[in-house]
């Protein structure tokens, strides 16, 4: 069985604020293969967008990751210096955030900012990597890209900006890549096209993508494999089939139950989970789902539930046992 290309084992990244410490990641563990669409998902404030940013190490003060390992092929990201990490990031490891307004310069062109990425880890000419540049602005579906190089940001609309940052995200062919919601205050025609074109460029790279959403129909459409997280912490973690068809977490059931189904027979009401979300600065002890869980009992109040495997490859947070059926409980 071939090594993860990735692989996060007790990670945990915390912020020193005046209210106490936000456990903003919290002991998350998990592994992607090569090839492979792993999906993070859960509500916001759960931790996934801080979880990417630890990846590439690019939690600044207050945050600080305190804790755990993250090893893409042979090393160990927490061990190389920063200027090793610039190699990786954005070579090796590609990342498509959320915003693209604040993600590209409003004062350099799309094209030139695309290009420096190609000088800068593969050594290019000007010439070269302005030609490769314009290919990749033609790749990623930007109509007369041989003009559009030579625009700033706020010439682009909201789509072509995501598509842009695909291609700088994969101009040098990276073996993961990481998408921050990239779909976020797109409307539904080109959320669609956006997320065609992830599958299709993770397809051709042949690389490992991790995509983090709230968007269940996303998941379901896209990953492999399903990793649920909650307050900072992992709750479930899967592969697609088993995570939809049989959830085990109370919280993942109650993602499930929270999405209206066209082929519903009910009223197809909006089904929310009780409660609002925990925020993890200084969190007391016990399960951080239990204040929202109808199925919370004696443990959940005093111990943290650790991952345990019920399956192989599934993985869930809970103390609930066999004899306490949470898809009843959760109903």
């Amino acid at each position: 069985m071939a090594e993860p290309i990735l692989t996060v084992e007790g990670l945990k990244t915390h912020f020193k604020l005046r209210e106490g410490v936000l456990k903003a990641v919290d002991g998350v563990s998990f592994s992607v293969d090569a090839d492979e669409v792993l999906c993070i998902v859960g509500e916001s404030g759960s931790g996934k967008s801080v979880t990417a940013q630890s990846i590439l190490r690019l939690i600044d003060p207050p945050g600080q990751i305190v804790e755990g390992q993250i090893r893409y092929r042979d090393q160990d990201l927490m061990t190389l210096s920063e200027r090793e990490m610039e190699k990786i990031r954005g070579d090796r490891i590609g990342m498509i955030f959320q915003d693209p307004m604040t993600s590209l310069n409003p004062v350099f062109t799309i094209g030139e900012q695309i290009a420096e990425g190609l000088r800068e880890h593969l050594d290019m000419s000007k010439k070269a990597a302005k030609a490769r540049a314009i290919e990749l602005l033609r790749s990623v579906g930007i109509p007369n890209p041989e003009e559009r190089y030579k625009d700033y940001p706020h010439h682009f609309s909201g789509g072509m900006r995501q598509r842009a940052l695909i291609a700088a995200a994969i101009a040098c062919e990276p073996d993961i890549l990481i998408a921050d919601e990239p779909t976020t205050a797109l409307d539904v025609t080109i959320q669609a096209q956006i997320l065609k074109l992830l599958a299709d460029v993770q397809k051709r790279l042949n690389s490992a993508l991790i995509l983090i959403t709230h968007d269940l129909g996303v998941v379901a459409s896209m990953a492999d494999r399903v990793m649920v997280m909650y307050a900072g912490e992992m709750v479930e973690y899967g592969d697609v089939k088993t995570i939809f068809e049989q959830p085990k977490h109370p919280y993942t059931i109650g993602l499930m139950n929270s999405v209206i189904r066209l082929d519903d027979q009910r009223d197809a009401e909006l089904r929310s989970i009780p409660g609002t979300p925990l925020v993890p600065i200084n969190p007391p002890p016990g399960c951080s789902f239990r204040s929202r869980c109808n199925a919370a009992h004696g443990p959940c109040e005093t111990q943290k539930p650790s991952p345990q495997t019920i399956a192989d490859g599934h993985l869930v947070s809970c103390h609930l046992n066999q004899s306490a059926d949470p898809q009843a409980e959760a109903s």
